[in-house]
């Protein structure tokens, strides 16, 4: 099966406490009749299969023409010692930040792929077992070419209560589903940058500039991203991708499904403030095409120009320039008063000479 990104880890197993606070991914639900039963410990794994068993894959992904469908398989494997119920949802997928994958909370509706599967509501996995459950994947006739991104998964409920109200806490372990759908492949990738000059009030010592920017997948298949800036002829590659334009640190690279965007941030170290300064910013991607070998995309490229102005400089001059025109004028003030006196000496002494005449 071909990949349409670079494997990330997969979530493969879940070790929860169902109680309130412990778990990892929750979403407030109604009580249910499995919530209803007494905490226990609850320790399953998700991943894909066949109808005979887990296959070794970490997600599964198809190429469907519009209309077209597959069937396809999810192991529930129960490592508990206790026979447990599970919920099983499908829901549109994304990428969060760090390029991991995650699925819509349950009390949010899904839109686009994840409407496009069809499985159980749920199963019920003796200790020990693993069981088989079927899902279909159904393309619409209408659906657009490119990448779709979905997951299946399975949850159990929890109950918790606080100030008087009861609240349902779900817990999840899945994976990916991404299809993509045959036509014409359009992978496009977008850029807007801006920076700052950061001044060190050191006047011996030069600034940074920092650039930060979103970029944007604006085509119909998932992308690898990676950006990059120029200095004084040096190439320097992002300081890290983040999930909005705060800039926050992040990886240095990027997955992007269609439609998504990151922020990207840059720090250029030892820019001295000379005026203006241009900066180089550039954003690589690569797709799988068609094919399964990767596809260079058309890089998105912007000049960010920032102005490094001289204040710390500006001030050391103005005052080496106060200090010189002090040092001028009261040098002039003691020659003027020299002169004075020089003056009013000649003249007390000539009065003395027609005095003594």
């Amino acid at each position: 099966m071909r990949r349409f990104l670079p494997r990330r880890p997969a979530v493969a197993v879940a070790s929860v406490l169902v109680v309130a606070g412990a778990l990892a991914t929750s979403a407030a639900s109604p009580p249910s009749a499995s919530a209803e039963e007494p905490a226990l410990s609850v320790t399953w794994s998700v991943s894909p299969a066949d109808a005979t068993g887990p296959d070794g894959r970490s997600r599964v992904e198809l190429e469907l023409d519009p209309g077209a469908s597959a069937t396809e398989h999810l192991a529930v494997h129960n490592l508990g010692d206790e026979e447990v119920t599970f919920a099983i949802t499908a829901a549109d997928g994304y990428l969060t930040s760090t390029g991991r994958f995650n699925m819509l909370p349950s009390g949010q509706e899904s839109v686009g792929a994840g409407t496009w599967i069809s499985v159980a509501d749920s199963v019920t996995v003796a200790p020990g077992a693993t069981s088989i459950v079927p899902f279909t994947v159904d393309v619409p006739a209408d659906a657009t070419p490119g990448d779709h991104a979905a997951g299946v998964a399975a949850s159990v409920l929890s109950t918790s209560t606080g100030d008087g109200a009861r609240v349902g806490v779900e817990s999840r372990v899945g994976f990916r589903v991404m299809t993509r759908v045959n036509g014409e492949l359009a992978p496009a990738v977008a850029l807007a940058a801006e920076g700052r000059y950061v001044i060190s009030w050191n006047p011996l010592q030069p600034g940074r500039l920092e650039v930060t920017g979103v970029v944007r997948n604006t085509g119909n298949v998932a992308l690898a991203v990676t950006g990059s800036a120029e200095s004084g002829g040096d190439r320097i590659t992002a300081t890290g991708f983040a999930a909005d334009a705060s800039g926050a640190a992040g990886p240095a690279s990027a997955d992007l499904l269609p439609g998504e965007e990151r922020a990207l941030a840059f720090a250029i170290p030892a820019v001295w403030p000379l005026g203006p300064v241009s900066v180089p910013v550039a954003v690589e991607a690569t797709a799988v095409g068609p094919d399964g070998s990767e596809v260079a995309v058309q890089p998105a490229a912007e000049t960010v120009v920032v102005w490094a102005l001289p204040l710390p400089q500006l001030v050391l001059l103005v005052a080496l320039a106060l200090i010189v025109l002090g040092l001028a004028l009261g040098r002039r003030r003691r020659a003027a008063t020299v002169g004075r006196l020089v003056a009013d000496a000649r003249e007390a002494g000539r009065r003395e000479a027609l005095d003594g005449v």
